[in-house]
């Protein structure tokens, strides 16, 4: 899965349409929310703030256009990495960035000629009738789902036949069991799944069961690759924990988990949260990230 979105061409003149001192704002906030860990405690907070104020505005707010070359830039570029990987790959789109469902009919159609897997979450999930718009303007599959909560969740976009593919997150669908009844309701509908994860191996094993559990799935997926002490988190199932791209379902009792190995979370705490198992009240207000879509 690779992202495709505004981020990639915002500092290329011509390529974005906004309101008059919008890009120069993004600009402004997004350098100061980067170095938000070397600013005293207040600055971070209000840098952190504002970087949130810009990006919760929702993407039919927002103002923003893709021009021409910004479709000629962000179509280059996927087909420079379907080329890098070949054309029998899977290849799914990530967050296109807040452009109005108008953009993204537009960005589909330019991709189309690339076979892509899905185009996830384009516009924020509670928007059913933009997601029937999209669906039915191009052959991209769509996909969403990893902000929803519960089955009764899915089911507007389902019952509007506004998906191909549904992605509820086993953490914040509501469990391991919600998500299999997330995959039963798409079946019904004809509609896959694939397993949003982007987590520690517990969440990850967590996935794995649900997905052994459903007939629909099409994946579960996985960003830690490129993180070699990601396994060795956890004590108990097999490693290597990944083989070949494909997860055997632990057999043993729960998630297949006997212990969470203290001594390797140790040494790679977060510079800025120092301690083991530290209170974490700060995620009650000044560290959430509030709001109902990514």
């Amino acid at each position: 899965k690779m992202d495709v979105g505004v981020d990639l061409i915002a500092d290329e003149p011509g390529t974005l349409c906004a309101p008059l001192g919008y890009l120069e704002q993004l600009q402004v906030a997004a350098a100061a929310f980067r170095r938000r860990y070397d600013l005293p405690p207040e600055e971070a907070r209000r840098a952190r703030n504002r970087w949130y104020d810009l990006n919760n505005i929702a993407h039919p707010f927002a103002g923003l256009h893709l021009t021409e070359k910004g479709l000629d830039l962000l179509d280059a570029y996927v087909a420079e990495v379907r080329a890098m990987v070949g054309n029998e790959l899977p290849l799914a789109i990530d967050h296109l960035g807040h452009i109005a469902v108008e953009d993204c009919i537009r960005l589909a159609q330019r991709l189309e000629k690339h076979n892509l897997a899905w185009l996830e979450d384009p516009v924020p999930w509670q928007y059913t009738d933009q997601y029937v718009r999209l669906v039915n303007a191009t052959a991209v599959p769509i996909c969403t789902g990893e902000d929803i909560y519960l089955k009764e969740g899915f089911r507007p976009l389902l019952e509007a036949g506004a998906v191909s593919v549904v992605h509820p997150d086993v953490l914040t669908a509501g469990g391991i069991l919600e998500t299999k009844k997330v995959g039963d309701l798409a079946e019904e509908y004809g509609v896959a799944m694939a397993i949003h994860m982007a987590e520690s191996p517990i969440g990850c094993l967590a996935a794995v069961h649900a997905a052994a559990a459903t007939q629909n799935v099409l994946a579960v997926e996985f960003h830690s690759v490129d993180c070699p002490w990601w396994e060795d988190l956890v004590i108990g199932p097999p490693k290597p924990i990944v083989q070949d791209g494909h997860i055997a379902v632990p057999q043993g009792p729960g998630l297949g988990i006997q212990a969470l190995d203290d001594a390797v979370i140790a040494e790679h705490l977060h510079p800025d949260m120092p301690e083991l198992w530290a209170s974490t009240e700060e995620w009650d207000d000044r560290w959430s990230h509030d709001r109902l879509w990514s």
